[in-house]
């Protein structure tokens, strides 16, 4: 174009700088050149759309500083730039300045909040986005379902299920109720509230559904021991002409794992290749292993990580060390270790499953063997943390932890459970966890 001697206009950089931000890894210096160029012209800072167009691009380059000196030079801006300019700080972790160009918006609208909320959740801040939902509902800016799907997702993270019947209520009285979108985030957010029934129940109400949401009603099922009924649904998948893909069949697996379907569950692992036509993924594999490692065949699982055409991971690991643990085999756990000294020397999780399978058998010097490596190397167990909501409100713990305000209670009330459970015949495995507290 320029060697034919035709200038570029503004709608030539927008598309080549919104080209560029789509490969940051690629496009960095010819970005940097349009930019120059723009300027050169002064494109940038007259013409809101190639304007916003740079700090986006910017933004995805993860250089949120230029990003905001753009923003900052622009003679006009619009909401449009305003939104931009928030997903960039969110984008980057700047949660700080994103709240700040928000607050100084002259004008918000529902895209504006979205792009805030959704930013404290793509960054695992969902506390937080259900606060700026609550100050958005305040402000009297309608949501609409993109803002509701990441509201949903909040939930869905935090297993919120007081929060979750309330949405749940507040988008039945709204027009976007029978949004597939929304309706695939309501039945994920029940599955991960452990809610099963009122995830079927939206599901089976569903005027339309996609692929996503088969995937999660079977996804969902299967990870909450309902291992026949996600395989029903399964069948009716297919029965409906719905063609399953690699997320699927993740579920489908972890059903028969739960359910020791072991022959079933090879069945339709070969199925994947044989007749769909999808290459198995490391997560597949994992849930073979677990296949396997669930019906007490050790040396299958071990065949399949051997096997494997990528190398296993702490999941993987994690489930044929358990099983070692609950079938007492030493020998088996101590040959897994090469792979995992390859895969995370620094781990702590899989080391302090180790030192428990010793510590399970009595053999106490190998249990001390891994801890002093541990001690040597610097691997120290993170502590497990546990949360509760009450009352919309989040409560938090880690083992051993007393500064709550109800501490004394609390603790009281689980020495009766205790109690209740050893009358009920339940043993604890106190070896184990006075290891794992050592």
């Amino acid at each position: 174009m320029r060697v034919s001697g035709i200038e570029p206009n503004h709608i030539t950089f927008v598309t080549l700088i919104s080209g560029c931000a789509h490969f940051p890894s690629q496009a960095q210096s010819f970005g940097f050149a349009l930019h120059a160029y723009a300027r050169k012209l002064g494109l940038d800072t007259h013409n809101v759309k190639v304007g916003t167009a740079v700090i986006d691009m910017y933004s995805k380059f993860g250089l949120v500083g230029f990003a905001r000196l753009s923003f900052e030079h622009m003679g006009v801006k619009n909401k449009v730039t305003w939104n931009t300019m928030v997903d960039g700080h969110m984008r980057n972790g700047d949660f700080k300045n994103a709240v700040k160009v928000f607050d100084e918006m002259p004008q918000r609208d529902v895209i504006s909040w979205t792009a805030l909320i959704g930013g404290f959740i793509k960054n695992g801040l969902f506390e937080e986005a259900l606060l700026w939902f609550r100050e958005m509902q305040l402000s009297d800016v309608e949501p609409d379902y993109v803002t509701m799907v990441s509201v949903l997702s909040a939930c869905a993270n935090l297993g919120t299920i007081g929060i979750s019947l309330w949405l749940h209520q507040f988008i039945s009285r709204r027009e976007f109720k029978d949004n597939v979108r929304v309706n695939n985030s309501l039945v994920d957010m029940y599955c991960r509230c452990g809610c099963i029934e009122l995830a079927c129940q939206v599901f089976d109400k569903m005027t339309e559904r996609s692929l996503i949401s088969w995937n999660s009603i079977i996804v969902g099922l299967a990870i909450n021991g309902h291992a026949l009924d996600a395989l029903q649904y399964f069948d009716s998948m297919q029965n409906e002409g719905f063609q399953p893909d690699a997320v699927t069949f993740t579920g489908v697996l972890t059903a028969c794992s739960h359910a020791g379907l072991v022959e079933k569950g090879l069945k339709y692992f070969r199925s994947m290749k044989g007749v769909h036509r999808i290459s198995p993924r490391i997560e597949h594999y994992g849930c073979i292993v677990d296949l396997y490692s669930r019906a007490g065949r050790l040396e299958d699982a071990l065949g399949v990580i051997k096997n494997m055409p990528v190398k296993p991971n702490e999941v993987i690991l994690g489930s044929i060390l358990a099983a070692c643990r609950n079938l007492s085999d030493v020998k088996l756990a101590e040959r897994l270790m090469r792979y995992i000294y390859e895969l995370d020397p620094d781990g702590d999780s899989n080391h302090v499953l180790l030192s428990n399978i010793y510590a399970a058998v009595g053999s106490w010097r190998g249990a001390s063997t891994v801890r002093k490596k541990m001690k040597v190397l610097g691997i120290q167990k993170r502590p497990g943390i546990s949360s509760i909501e009450v009352g919309g409100v989040f409560n938090e713990f880690v083992a051993g932890d007393r500064s709550h305000i109800h501490a004394e209670q609390i603790y009281a009330m689980l020495e009766n459970l205790s109690g209740e459970l050893r009358v009920s015949g339940y043993v604890e495995d106190n070896i184990s966890e006075l290891y794992e507290c050592g």
